[in-house]
């Protein structure tokens, strides 16, 4: 309580300090808004495409937008923006491996999300490690919504979220901190050393930890009805440390090499016995080199190397002990890649530019899950193990064409994509691995072609109306081929090494309208995926498939009865059958209207369902966590040239948890309040409040078939400060 009073005060005061300070800095929004968004050049396109040239629905993320939302991780700050389903929860609350993020209701692990233009998606789970990327080194953030396939390939159907970092810009140094309720601290440093003019270095380290809060409701069925026996409170510490290098070799060529090492240990099984840890490695490396005026070469690689020990913990009370470690998982695995394209701005023969582009990427990866008994003791039970890998091979075309007669720009793509699994070693065995039983698994592969054609339209200088078409594919991740795992209480989900990859086909129409104080977006879109990856409940109509596959899992405790109960639903497996259809409308607004005042909106419109399936979820019902409506607002203030007040608003409607509608989500809003005061330009100061009314509520799940209710962000104050010197 006197924590919460100590922030309380401290925001009150930042707040009187913004109204009442003098001139010092400068902080209020540009005269000419327009002309900031038409100097904005997209790198997520791989063509550096001006963003009034963009087919696809786009939004950019300034470094003024993030330094105005009271969210401080950049999950949450995805989470206001049209298009994006994250729930209302950061994702140090979450488990690791759903740590993701659905975009225009397509599902978790669709969407493509790159540091710098390099992957940044877990190579296992296929989630996104946010941790990897902290509020204090990102200058803005790049959203293209739909089918990027033509250009990236896998994970290119819900489109691709470009975060581009902090570079070096003086040899000076900047720290920032902040800390806030529930213990959660941060605590950042970066030191930018210009060594000539060919020789730029940035080093970067981050510290961030929180006590976290309950994230299950215990008001609503489906819930426990109190907090468990040892159930922990989410708590998680984070460190990053990165190193970047620019170079200038020649006077044509630019060079980058990166280095990163990152740990995240967190609670997030909601159990104090069952910590996560994760540690990762990566380095990356490139070069652009200018061949002509109008033609150049981009070539690049990178490799991560990631260690994720996992533990689950189960409240069974049958046991000598409650709760228990029902099992724990060694996951290490490694991504390979490179990749290189030319580009020529031709600007001859009706083409003005073409890009021709090769790229491939590895990912190795194993599995190891040690079953334990019932009574605490840590024996094990049985044993899975899994070993495979995947390859990416693909090769991509782009054109573009500005025609001379009517103000129509076309972008013709096309990439094809060659894909396969290898899983040469799956074995299940009895306690402590003795008798193993290996499984034979085919290889698997696919071919696929993902073309795109988008056109904008320039109407008038301020208006651009713009259409694309895409088709797409996403991989199986090897979460879901290599992982079984499972306990008595939430039930078991079994691995399937022979899933295959998922096709998506789709188009849009929308319009951008831009003037000097702001823009107004509108889009609407019909996405179709075809044999999507689900979760296959068994159920008592087909018993002896259940059975077979427990006893090939080898899981403890997942062996059915002999006696054929027809209540028996606790067994899932992976499988391609299913068809899912997302429309939709996404409307984005933000207005300057003077020196003092800037306003801010959004809404979308999200209808998602299965229109077949082979499992149990009904058709043409909408999918659980995919609220159908939802909307943001957002009002800043600022009194003074170097101050800003900021208030928004997020209102997500009706829902479900899951798409069978057994758990109802009611619609909530809440409200969240920022205030900046830049103290000289070496210094500046925040507070900022999440839910400032403190509202009690449930909020929507991040998968789609989840049986229990989780709590939202509850009031939660942070204040904190930046010094560059």
């Amino acid at each position: 309580m006197r924590q919460g009073i100590c922030l309380k005060l401290g925001i009150t005061a930042l707040i009187l300090i913004v109204l009442q300070s003098k001139v010092l800095g400068q902080i209020a929004p540009p005269s000419d808004y327009d002309q900031k968004l038409s100097d904005v050049i997209v790198n997520a396109t791989r063509s550096g495409t001006p963003l009034d040239q963009m087919s696809l629905n786009t939004t950019i993320l300034t470094k003024e937008v993030l330094e105005s939302s009271p969210d401080q991780t950049i999950d949450q700050v995805l989470k206001n923006v049209p298009g994006v389903f994250l729930n209302d929860v950061p994702y140090y609350q979450k488990d690791p491996t759903g740590q993701s993020i659905n975009v225009r209701g397509l599902g978790y692990g669709r969407t493509l999300v790159l540091i710098d233009g390099l992957p940044a998606n877990d190579a296992f789970y296929g989630t996104v490690q946010w941790n990897l990327v902290p509020m204090s080194s990102i200058e803005s953030v790049e959203f293209v919504r739909g089918g990027v396939s033509s250009l990236y390939g896998n994970y290119g159907m819900g489109g691709v979220i470009n975060i581009n970092t902090r570079t070096p810009k003086n040899s000076g140094q900047d720290v920032s901190a902040s800390y806030g309720s529930f213990g959660t601290g941060n605590l950042a440093a970066s030191k930018d050393l210009m060594v000539s003019d060919a020789v730029q270095m940035r080093f970067s380290a981050d510290y961030f930890s929180s006590e976290g809060f309950q994230n299950y409701a215990t008001i609503s069925p489906g819930s426990p009805s109190n907090i468990k026996n040892g159930m922990g409170t989410d708590a998680v510490k984070n460190s990053n440390i990165r190193l970047q290098n620019y170079f200038k070799p020649t006077q044509d060529t630019n060079a980058f090499l990166r280095l990163g090492y990152s740990t995240m240990a967190d609670l997030s099984n909601n159990y104090a016995i069952a910590p996560n840890l994760i540690q990762t490695a990566d380095v990356a490396g490139g070069s652009t080199t200018n061949l002509d005026v109008d033609k150049k070469v981009q070539v690049n690689a990178f490799y991560q190397n990631t260690n994720f020990y996992k533990q689950t913990a189960d409240n069974l009370t049958t046991g000598s002990k409650s709760p228990y470690l029902n099992a724990n998982y060694t996951d290490p695995y490694s991504t390979v890649g490179a990749s290189a394209q030319y580009t020529h701005d031709l600007k001859a023969a009706g083409i003005d530019q073409y890009i021709i582009g090769i790229d491939a990427r590895n990912i190795s990866a194993s599995n190891l899950t040690n079953n334990l008994n019932t009574n605490g003791n840590g024996a094990v039970t049985s044993v899975n193990y899994a070993k495979g890998q995947q390859n990416f091979y693909g090769l991509l075309g782009q054109l573009k064409s500005n025609a001379s007669i009517i103000p129509l720009e076309t972008t013709l793509g096309a990439r094809v994509d060659v894909w396969n699994s290898q899983t040469p070693t799956l074995y299940n065995a009895s306690a402590n691995g003795a008798n193993p039983v290996y499984q034979a698994i085919p290889n698997q592969s696919k071919t696929q072609l993902s073309p795109s054609l988008g056109f904008v339209y320039k109407a008038t200088d301020d208006l651009n109306l713009r259409t694309a078409a895409y088709q797409a594919f996403h991989a199986p991740s090897m979460n879901n081929t290599l992982r079984s795992y499972g306990n008595t209480t939430t039930g078991y989900s079994i691995a399937n090494p022979n899933l295959t990859p998922e096709t998506m086909t789709g188009y849009e129409v929308g319009f951008d309208y831009r003037w000097k104080g702001g823009f107004a977006q509108l889009t609407a879109f019909n996405n179709y995926i075809q044999n999507a990856i689900t979760s296959y409940k068994i159920t008592s109509a087909n018993w002896d498939f259940a059975n077979s596959l427990c006893t090939a899992s080898g899981i403890a405790g997942c062996q059915p009865t002999s006696s054929k109960s027809p209540g028996y639903t606790n067994v899932s497996y992976y499988t391609n059958q299913q068809n899912l259809l997302s429309r939709g409308l996404e409307l984005q607004y933000h207005h300057d209207v003077n020196a003092n005042w800037a306003l801010d909106g959004g809404y979308s419109y999200t209808r998602t369902v299965l229109t077949w399936s082979a499992t149990t979820d009904p058709i043409n019902g909408q999918v659980g966590g995919v609220p159908m409506n939802m909307a943001n607002a957002g009002i800043t203030y600022y009194p003074i040239p170097q101050a800003s007040v900021s208030t928004t608003v997020r209102y997500v409607g009706n829902s479900w948890m899951d798409t069978a509608h057994l758990y109802p989500v009611p619609a909530y809003a809440i409200v969240g309040l920022r205030a900046n005061y830049q103290v000289s330009p070496q210094a500046s100061v925040f507070a900022s409040v999440v839910n400032l009314f403190n509202r009690q509520y449930v909020t929507f799940n991040i998968a789609s078939a989840a049986s229990s209710y989780q709590a939202g962000m509850p009031q939660a104050i942070s204040v904190g400060a930046r010094i560059t010197f």
